[in-house]
């Protein structure tokens, strides 16, 4: 079974070429995702006990939780130490369901890919891409974003460049879906012929 690990910085369009990904059949594992339902689970009393006021009602309030993280950046080590165990498990049971099914192919959807050192459990790295105007004009848009929080976020991501550089695959999103949809079709393509080869 071939692992790709998909990354990119905040508004290269990740989230969108994982759904091009499960479009061709592809089994995905959103980290995201995964820290969502945490948070509305199992790591909401955690993260409470950690961060007192940031979790009322057993659910994360991820906005209290950015506020006390921006103004404490120190405790971003602290909320790791509490999920990444937590999502590394989830990913440990996707990956095990999968090879029962027989799946030649699977994503690991990991936005710290290269940060948390992910990049060493996965086969190929496909690294998601576009010019850095596209990015902030994305990333500024969305609701309660502000440019204070965007530098925050970029300061913990490892730069674009590098990650361009340490990928097996880049896909360029800043052509438009039709070319992205493309560009993930050819390196499928490209993996399954590796995979009849081997």
């Amino acid at each position: 079974m071939i692992i790709i690990g998909l990354t990119g910085s905040i508004g290269m369009g990740k989230t969108t070429t994982s759904g091009m990904f499960q479009a061709l059949g592809i089994p995905v594992n959103s980290a995201d995702d995964v820290v969502h339902e945490l948070y509305r689970g199992e790591a909401a009393p955690l993260i409470e006990a950690a961060f007192p006021g940031t979790a009322p009602g057993g659910v994360v309030d991820r906005a209290r939780l950015a506020e006390h993280l921006i103004a404490v950046p120190g405790d971003f080590a602290r909320l790791e130490a509490i999920i990444h165990p937590l999502v590394r498990a989830r990913e440990q049971e996707f990956l095990a369901q999968a090879r029962s099914r027989g799946e030649p192919v699977v994503v690991l959807d990991i936005p710290l890919l290269f940060e948390t050192g992910a990049a060493d459990r996965v086969d190929v790295v496909v690294v998601v891409s576009c010019a850095p105007e596209i990015q902030r004009e994305r990333v500024l848009a969305r609701p309660g974003m502000t440019a204070e929080k965007f530098a925050a976020i970029l300061a913990r991501q490892t730069p674009d460049s590098e990650k361009r550089a340490r990928a097996d695959y880049v896909i360029d999103t800043g052509k438009g879906l039709d070319a992205a949809r493309q560009q993930v079709s050819d390196i499928v393509a490209g993996l399954a012929n590796r995979q009849k080869r081997s």
